[in-house]
């Protein structure tokens, strides 16, 4: 995201997006962009989007996330912490503290043709997807959600069996 890069803000794609980068390929249609970036960072992101044209949009609560809007396209911002032991965490709301997991921040970059941006690993985004509706029972399992993780999970498998 070019207003985080400007500000020297850390991003990380989450979600479809994060797939297809890992993936190097649009896999389907995605209503919105997901991504997680440090709570410390919110007030300058915030404020940078919001000299770029974006508008803030009501969602969770601002410690948890921040979500704006731009020419019709959301953009939603899960904001983390560290715990006293250096793990990534959920940085605010009723779920502030709570580990996610381990190395997801760790995959490096992922492509799209000549677009490169930071992702969330894919083993954790199978986790992630996998764990959201026990993490929160208001969000219910999404078939989109099952397909992504039959992709992930395919092309790890192909890329195991490359380097093996």
């Amino acid at each position: 995201m070019r207003v985080a890069g400007a500000l020297g803000v850390e991003v990380w794609l989450r979600g479809g997006w994060a797939m297809d980068f890992f993936l190097g390929e649009i896999t389907r249609d995605h209503e919105d962009i997901d991504w997680f970036a440090w709570a410390d960072d919110a007030g300058a992101l915030a404020e940078g989007l919001l000299s770029h044209g974006h508008r803030p949009v009501p969602g969770p609560p601002p410690d948890l996330q921040l979500d704006f809007a731009k020419d019709g396209l959301d953009s939603s911002f899960t904001l983390l912490d560290r715990d006293a032991a250096g793990r990534v965490v959920v940085a605010g709301g009723p779920w502030a503290g709570a580990p996610w997991p381990e190395g997801m921040l760790d995959a490096g970059p992922g492509r799209i043709g000549g677009l490169q941006c930071a992702i969330v690993g894919p083993q954790a985004q199978i986790e992630i997807k996998r764990m959201m509706p026990v993490w929160d029972p208001s969000r219910p399992r999404r078939t989109k959600d099952a397909e992504d993780i039959a992709r992930l999970e395919t092309a790890l498998g192909a890329r195991g069996n490359r380097s093996g």
